[in-house]
């Protein structure tokens, strides 16, 4: 299999979840891979188990600083770059501690400092890898850029106030990098999950769930009656990577189960964690 040979790709927050399924799916497929992660050690376990096409590298996604290294390191490592997939984010930071959560205050009990370190997390974050990422893309002719949105772009949950918000900013960001790159070869699309059995959905710390209880949840949260993987997520974001998306452009793909064309409700879920 090699949709992507040849190619060289970055990932960002892929030290678990999607980010570490989307690495494996994309090696898989014949291409390089950096995975961005503030997390080095947990990054450096999946990037050993995945091979030598895989390098981990320490990076706090909200830093202009750290995502400028990214670039040169993949770049310097494999060659050049072809593909960005812009996938870090959630409620907080996985060393805050929880004190600050973005997700889960309703809109007037969030502090300020929850508000901005989860729009920074899930929106400057995309932005400061696209702005650093673009340059390195037109060198090379043109590239792919795939974002992880989410289903709380779109609907209103209960306590996502600064995530919802932040997610809906992301899927129009995306949109105006399309437009303005689509001369210059380069493509720009999003991901959006549901809900998605990944650690940070049942391992969040202060509301760690039981795994298994929660995969039974989910089972009856859409249409399709199992739950949500990170695989699931990975396959999508594979196919907008690749030439075989090669004439989409600025879209939105939701991989929810067909939880947003149901009238089913979230039953606390929560949305989604990557």
């Amino acid at each position: 299999m090699d949709r992507l040979k040849d190619k060289v790709a970055i990932i960002t927050g892929g030290a678990s979840g999607m980010g570490a399924a989307a690495a494996r799916a994309f090696v898989r497929e014949g291409a390089k891979v950096a995975i961005a992660d503030v997390q080095i050690d947990k990054a450096q376990e999946v990037a050993a188990a995945i091979g030598d096409d895989c390098v981990a590298v320490r990076v706090d996604v909200t830093s202009g600083e750290d995502v400028q290294a990214l670039m040169r390191t993949a770049i310097d490592r494999f060659g050049k770059l072809d593909i960005v997939y812009n996938n870090a984010g959630g409620g907080r930071r996985p060393e805050a501690g929880g004190q600050e959560a973005g997700i889960g205050r309703r809109t007037h009990e969030m502090t300020e400092q929850g508000w901005d370190d989860t729009v920074n997390l899930n929106l400057k974050a995309v932005w400061l890898g696209m702005k650093y990422a673009l340059p390195h893309l037109i060198d090379n002719g043109g590239g792919s850029i795939v974002t992880t949105a989410s289903v709380s772009a779109y609907m209103g949950m209960p306590g996502q106030a600064a995530y919802g918000a932040a997610k809906g900013a992301v899927v129009q960001l995306t949109r105006v990098v399309a437009v303005e790159y689509a001369e210059q070869g380069i493509r720009a699309n999003c991901v959006a999950p549901g809900a998605t059995l990944t650690p940070l959905l049942y391992d969040f710390p202060g509301r760690e769930r039981d795994r298994e209880q929660l995969e039974e949840n989910l089972r009856g949260t859409q249409p399709i009656p199992r739950a949500g993987q990170p695989e699931d997520i990975a396959e999508a974001a594979l196919w907008l990577a690749s030439d075989d998306s090669s004439y989409v452009t600025g879209q939105v793909i939701v991989v929810d189960g067909g939880w947003m064309a149901s009238a089913r409700q979230p039953g606390g879920i929560g949305g989604t964690r990557q």
